[in-house]
């Protein structure tokens, strides 16, 4: 039965092993019950399912995850946390701990190993400093995902899922949007875990669309336009675009581009939409087709 959920038990585990909390892997174990229940049910984990932890830390979410899920991979960064992690995890033979940088590990192949290359369910409590990577490398590596339920700071759940007209729309909101809908399942108070962090966070939930929202011929170049776009967010579009060295058409054909769309010569980057901007990219991939 799942215990580490009890502040008691997580202090009792840490004070047993002598851990010491190390802030460049951004450690916070979560010590809340509800937290964890309103996770898993978030996620939808069933026996059927196998599910990607990302940063187990001493097994509390992992216990939950293995006793609702089918398979659960676990892949932790700190060494120091192996031992504890095959004493916590003693009971469940349904998990395997892979003690590696989830930014390295061929997730591919572990969907493929465990799951026959069926789409696998990612939850985490993600470290705050690399929540961005790790969310952008499993959209962009193609990776078989059916939802991704995070734990992130708050506001970066916020920019996630936003649109125009906010100051936290920006690139990564877009990138999100392309591949998933978001939805932020519950708002956590830094009581929550240990040690507290010194920010509020937040389990937003990432699914993956069966179908892209947006017709756009090369998304690459749409990325490419979204992060010129962002970069000088006070700037119009047609000056981001023009200053920016990931953009290589000319002043002439940005203007034309813009036009083409319909769009004010003044309009900025952060009042199109999705769609707009894959209604852009789409103009310039034309132009070099001509």
């Amino acid at each position: 039965m799942a215990t580490l959920g009890n502040p008691q038990k997580t202090i009792e585990i840490i004070q047993k092993y002598e851990f010491m909390f190390q802030k460049k892997f951004g450690q916070n174990f979560l010590i809340d019950t509800h937290v964890l229940d309103k996770i898993i049910l978030a996620a939808g984990v069933t026996k059927e399912d196998c599910v990607l932890e990302i940063g187990p830390g001493i097994g509390t979410m992992t216990q939950y995850l293995a006793e609702n899920a089918g398979h659960v991979v676990a892949v932790e960064i700190d060494s120091n946390l192996i031992p504890i992690l095959k004493e916590t995890l003693a009971d469940y033979d349904n998990v395997t701990v892979i003690h590696d940088d989830i930014l390295k590990v061929d997730i591919n192949k572990i969907a493929q190993d465990y799951n026959g290359g069926r789409p696998i369910k990612v939850v985490a409590n993600l470290p705050y400093y690399i929540t961005t990577p790790i969310i952008m490398g499993l959209f962009e590596g193609g990776v078989p995902i059916d939802n991704i339920t995070v734990m992130v700071q708050k506001e970066v759940a916020d920019r996630m899922q936003v649109g125009p007209g906010s100051k936290d729309y920006g690139a990564l909101s877009l990138a999100v949007q392309y591949y998933a809908e978001p939805y932020i399942v519950a708002n956590v108070p830094p009581n929550c875990f240990m040690p507290r962090p010194g920010v509020g966070s937040a389990v937003i939930r990432l699914t993956r669309h069966k179908t892209s929202p947006v017709e756009v011929m090369e998304p690459d170049l749409m990325f490419r336009l979204i992060r010129a776009s962002f970069n000088q967010r006070r700037k119009t579009l047609q000056n981001g675009l023009n200053n920016s060295p990931e953009v290589s058409f000319t002043k002439e054909q940005i203007i034309e581009a813009i036009e083409q769309m319909g769009l004010s010569p003044s309009v900025r980057g952060e009042t199109l939409t999705l769609k707009e901007f894959a209604g852009l990219s789409n103009c310039f991939t034309q132009m070099k087709q001509i």
